[in-house]
């Protein structure tokens, strides 16, 4: 998921909910153990970006990394 920390955050606890939630949103991918996938996105202003898996666990596993968009 591609949103802002506070946005990933709030909605990795909706996942510990729902682990199985289905996404069809343009900032997130679920994908198959050992699969890849990609999004492509245009930033239209800088910021601090989140980026997570947030399927329960993996987060906080170290699935996770920031964006700078200056």
């Amino acid at each position: 998921m591609l949103a802002t920390l506070e946005e990933n955050l709030k909605h990795a606890i909706e996942m510990q909910k729902n682990p199985d939630m289905e996404h069809d949103d343009p900032n997130a991918k679920r994908l198959a153990p050992k699969k890849t996938g990609e999004i492509v996105w245009a930033f239209t202003k800088a910021g601090e970006f989140d980026f997570s898996c947030l399927i329960p666990g993996h987060r906080e596993a170290g699935m996770t990394g920031k964006i700078i968009v200056k």
